[in-house]
């Protein structure tokens, strides 16, 4: 077994000449996007930079922080393998965990983030998007889940706590999950404003769960292994679920499927109960991979649309409100507005909860961290530059006229025209009229959030290419539908992740509590997870100002100052671990979002002006009301009292989160400094090493000395390659195994990868047998 996974990879003529090729079409549509001013540019340019730069990142970059920071080693069994347990622990075949690890972290942020600061214009947005993701964000997200992997899958505070020390751990402790329950309650509103009063998306969300209960019964016990063939029959009934919502839409069951938003809430926080305790194999798992389908699928839908229909960006590259910080959107300047608007595109602190979540927990080998740590980030951010694309494509008067707030538009097409018109953009009443008509809405003014904008422009785009105008309303409902999708599979695996943390804390003062396997820990800290998000997303729901308004800002905020933390911790594991000359590589990102993330907290917190800082807003609307006044868009003295007592919370919150972060950040700089000044490396909270027997790919399709290493260990060549003919499709075994055979027959984990395995242990004592 290689130490790497990667089997090594030759330096060919062919490979210098197709990375030469990559490299010169990245450097030209940079180019074009620099140097265009004043123009039209097509959106393939877009496209074109980011693929190109994604493709040289992963192939170079993160191969160097693969072998050269971290040092993966493919004959270190991980926690997988030695704690599987069936519930939280299961080695998870690659692609499965691929899935499930994109599906948890892609939510809101790639989705709602690019479509609001496309205000700035595009160009600020994709550069942030692209070089974040390959030098930050996915960095973040590798370097954390291999951390985590190494110590038993422990959560972000735990580790910070064990590493830095109880001072900065128990600051963290308290932070991330205080702002865990802040981003869950944001993407749950999301998944509310897009749902309610929608008996298709409705009908068609909630089937997923039974599919994803029959899928995960069906590689458990039916047909182990299976996952090719279990993939088919998931995405075969996921489209006829998808159908048939269309057609609940129309029949005597929409009342049934019609939701109003606060019933929406209590069905939420059900499912994030369940989905919190049951075994991973059960829901979790099969769910996030069948929406990956899903989710990758309508990308890539929308990739192949830019592609054919070539849509001109009608946005500016830079726009008058980059500057001046007076967009309707949202207010505040590029710096620091713009890089806490576009969070889980470039770089999310939410991804690091789920890398030392559920993932650490799943992963068959370290080498696959490549893979699902920075590959899966690389997935995301694409899917930011789309919704960047859609929203630019938009004629700037329809733009502004959906994202800008009612108080400012009005409710009807004359009053939005007419501030569209102040703003410097055209756009007539009857456009308005038009545009709500052919998507089959009542209106498209003022649907703040960003959900709607990007749902329209997926419509615009995909009808260009199929169906025509006709099927501009299909399509705008299968984008709403599919951004709930979206979104709901990162507040599953979010709401478990949560527990895992709670789990932690609580275990440092009781033992029992922070055993994952005690059902009266696990159903008690996970009640309390779901009731504490439950509560912030019905402020949201019922809040005047509009629940992604006020939440949103504070949402930004907090998700970046947990990269800070992610960061802190991985920089401080590589000093003490005596790689101070690779601390640069995490060290570099932190240093940019601590800069980021305290001007942003600043402002939002004691800035004078009620549109950006909270304090301000509050003391405005403490004001009226003290006079008897009510302010728009608050329609009573009750509604003036909740904005007054939530601007209030999210003033004192996003105040308590930077205070916690500088104070992780303070004790990890003096627990630096005393390695840096130690003669010998400091101890470091590692599980102790354990010989693993798992043969399993790094890649999403192996290389030829991983297929030598399969079959060596029993596995057929055609199992590697993930082909459904014969064999099994895990494309992993058990090294030394006592029996050469096909597929699950022939090792405990291998029949059981991404599902479950009644014969891990088994089959672990088969692979020990001489």
């Amino acid at each position: 077994m290689s130490k790497t996974g990667s089997g090594g990879a030759r330096v060919t003529p062919r490979s210098i000449a197709v990375w030469t090729a990559v490299a010169a079409v990245g450097a030209v549509a940079w180019g074009v996007l620099a140097l265009s001013r004043g123009e039209k540019i097509s959106a393939i340019w877009l496209v074109a930079a980011a693929l190109g730069s994604y493709a040289i990142a992963y192939r170079f970059y993160s191969r160097f922080i693969a072998r050269r920071v971290l040092g993966v080693d493919d004959r270190r069994a991980t926690p997988s393998e030695r704690l599987d347990n069936g519930v939280d622990f299961h080695p998870t075949d690659r692609r499965v965990l691929f899935g499930h690890h994109f599906a948890a972290i892609a939510g809101a942020g790639p989705l709602v983030g690019p479509v609001l600061a496309a205000q700035m214009g595009y160009l600020p947005g994709t550069i942030w998007i692209i070089v974040g993701v390959i030098f930050a964000g996915a960095v973040q997200d590798m370097v954390t889940l291999f951390f985590s992997m190494r110590r038993d899958g422990k959560s972000l505070g735990q580790m910070v706590r064990e590493e830095i020390g109880p001072v900065g751990g128990t600051a963290a402790l308290v932070a991330v999950f205080a702002i865990m329950i802040i981003l869950l309650a944001v993407l749950a509103l999301v998944v509310v404003n897009a749902l309610a009063h929608s008996p298709w998306g409705t009908f068609s969300i909630a089937m997923t769960m039974p599919i994803a209960l029959f899928m995960g019964v069906y590689l458990r016990m039916l047909r182990p292994g299976k996952v090719m063939e279990a993939s088919v029959i998931g995405v075969v009934l996921l489209l006829l679920a998808i159908a048939g919502g269309n057609w609940v839409q129309n029949s005597a069951w929409a009342d049934a499927f019609t939701l109003s938003p606060q019933t929406l809430v209590i069905c939420l926080v059900v499912y994030g109960f369940f989905a919190s305790v049951l075994p991973v194999w059960m829901l979790l798992t099969p769910r996030d991979y069948l929406s990956t389908f899903m989710k990758v699928g309508t990308i890539g839908l929308l990739a192949v649309g830019v592609v054919v229909a070539a849509p001109h960006l009608q946005n500016e590259a830079i726009t008058k409100f980059a500057l001046s910080g007076t967009g309707p959107v949202f207010a505040g300047s590029l710096f620091p507005f713009l890089f806490i608007t576009i969070t889980c595109g470039a770089m999310s602190g939410f991804h690091s909860l789920i890398a030392s979540g559920t993932t650490p927990k799943m992963l068959q080998k370290e080498s696959q961290v490549r893979l699902i740590g920075y590959g899966a980030m690389l997935m995301e951010s694409f899917v930011a530059i789309m919704a960047l694309i859609a929203a630019s494509a938009l004629e700037p008067g329809l733009y502004y006229a959906m994202n800008a707030p009612v108080a400012l538009l009005g409710t009807t097409p004359e009053s939005a025209a007419a501030a569209v018109t102040k703003l410097g953009f055209v756009i007539t009443p009857d456009n308005l009229r038009a545009a709500a008509a052919a998507v089959q809405e009542q209106t498209v003014i003022a649907r703040t959030g960003g959900a709607p904008t990007l749902a329209v422009g997926i419509s615009e785009i995909l009808s260009g290419i199929f169906g025509g105008a006709g099927f501009k309303a299909f399509w705008y409902h299968f984008a709403i539908m599919f951004e709930a999708l979206f979104i709901l599979t990162t507040v599953d695996a979010g709401t478990r992740v949560a527990r895992f943390m709670l789990q932690d804390s609580l275990g440092n003062l009781w033992k029992p509590i922070g055993r994952v396997s005690w059902k009266p820990g696990l159903w008690g800290t996970s009640a309390l997870v779901v009731l504490a998000w439950g509560y912030f997303l019905y402020t949201g729901v019922t809040n005047p100002l509009g629940g992604i308004n006020q939440l949103y800002p504070l949402f930004g905020l907090s998700n970046q100052l947990l990269i800070a933390v992610a960061l802190t911790l991985a920089t401080t594991i590589l000093v003490k671990s005596g790689k101070l000359r690779w601390a640069w590589v995490p060290g570099m990102p932190l240093l940019w979002i601590v800069a980021v993330t305290m001007t942003a907290s600043w402002q939002k917190v004691f800035h004078d002006d009620p549109k950006i800082g909270f304090f301000a807003q509050r003391e405005k609307y403490a004001d009226a009301l003290a006079a008897g006044k009510v302010l728009a868009p608050a329609k009573n003295l009750d509604q003036m009292h909740t904005v007054v007592v939530n601007s209030t919370v999210d003033g004192v919150l996003a105040a308590m989160f930077a205070a916690l972060v500088l104070l992780v950040i303070g004790n990890a700089a003096v627990v630096c400094w005393r390695a840096v000044r130690a003669r010998e490396p400091l101890p470091i909270a590692e599980a102790p090493y354990v010989e693993s027997t798992i043969v399993a790919p790094s890649g999403l399709f192996s290389s030829a000395a991983e297929r030598r290493e399969l079959a060596y260990a029993g596995v057929g060549a055609t199992a590697a390659g993930g082909s459904v003919a014969g064999g099994s499709e895990t494309g992993v075994g058990h090294a030394g195994a006592g029996h050469a055979g096909t597929g699950h027959e022939s090792a405990g984990h291998a029949g059981s990868a991404g599902t479950g395995g009644d014969g891990a242990d088994a089959g672990a004592r088969e692979a020990e047998t001489p």
